[in-house]
């Protein structure tokens, strides 16, 4: 039986690295992984291709003789940088994609598997499901370009699954954690930063950005990978939009305290109105993708916080 070649964009990255190694334990498959400005995975069950993914030339190099591309490359960082420099998540994502996209369309690969967020939601009590968003809706104003652009893509999915062959699913996940998550504070999403504050502590308190009192879905990023193989294996249908998250939120001032516990530490919590942050409260409904798979999240909050935590230690601390 021929392998199927699955093409993972963004391999060096968190989402991508952590796909790539767990398709590459399975003997059906043979994983290619792209990689650019990082040093390339030392894996010698994953090819990697180095390649600029906003280079045509490029981008037909890797895309030609894939069965399945898994989209996991972007520009992203966290708020800082969405408040002060949100350009940054506009121009270079679209781009990238609309040449994945044309080049897959062109060289007939069967499928691809794009990451969407879920920053194009306005703010919610209630979690929110796929159909409570759509082109006439307002998205959060700190999250206007990279909200747009995000649609912009998901649209262009559709468009490219409507000439033909591919198939194309959009995951419009929450925020993920887990092992190889940025832990540097420049770049760092909430529970990556939160969680290098906590580890490196010194002086027994850390400084949170702004009250706290905004809110996250959060997702273990096991539980991302599951609905990604599952999605390549049984989706039978042209075009998918899902929603992948935990199906609640937590504010970060019980997020920051949570990881505190866990590190066993006696730290006290700052809270610095200054910096940037974005108040709002946000959850995903994923009933749709238990309704056509069966996928549900496993890994509860406290299971991922100390399961991190023990990357982080092993991978992190012992390496300084």
């Amino acid at each position: 039986m021929k392998k199927k070649n699955i093409l993972i964009c963004g391999a060096t990255g968190f989402i991508g690295r952590n796909i790539a190694e767990f398709l590459a334990r399975r003997d059906d498959i043979d994983v290619y992984g792209v990689y650019f400005k990082s040093e390339p995975l030392k894996d010698s069950r994953i090819t990697m291709i180095k390649a600029d993914l906003t280079d045509k030339d490029d981008v037909n190099k890797v895309v030609k003789g894939m069965d399945v591309i898994i989209q996991a490359a972007a520009t992203t960082s966290g708020s800082k940088d969405i408040v002060t420099k949100p350009y940054i998540h506009v121009t270079d994502n679209a781009v990238m994609n609309s040449l994945i996209f044309r080049s897959a369309y062109e060289n007939n690969v069967l499928h691809i598997v794009f990451f969407s967020c879920s920053v194009m939601y306005q703010p919610s009590s209630v979690p929110l499901k796929e159909t409570d968003f759509n082109a006439n809706h307002e998205i959060f104003p700190s999250y206007f370009g990279v909200g747009w652009t995000k649609v912009y893509i998901e649209k262009m999915c559709e468009f490219y699954s409507r000439l033909g062959h591919i198939k194309y699913t959009v995951i419009r996940h929450s925020n993920i954690y887990g092992p190889y998550d940025k832990f540097d504070l420049e770049r760092s999403h909430v529970f990556g930063a939160t969680m290098t504050k906590v580890m490196t502590a010194s002086d027994e308190k850390i400084v949170v950005w702004g009250s706290g009192e905004e809110e996250r879905d959060l997702l273990y990023v096991s539980d991302l990978i599951s609905f990604v193989e599952t999605v390549v294996e049984r989706q039978e249908s042209k075009f998918e939009l899902f929603n992948i998250g935990y199906n609640s939120a937590i504010s970060i001032d019980n997020l920051v305290k949570k990881i505190i516990a866990c590190s066993d530490k006696n730290i006290k919590i700052e809270y610095d109105m200054s910096k940037p942050s974005i108040k709002t409260k946000l959850s995903l409904d994923t009933s749709k993708a238990r309704a056509s798979f069966g996928w549900a999240p496993k890994v509860s909050l406290d299971e991922g916080i100390q399961r991190t935590m023990d990357w982080y230690k092993t991978n992190i601390l012992r390496a300084e």
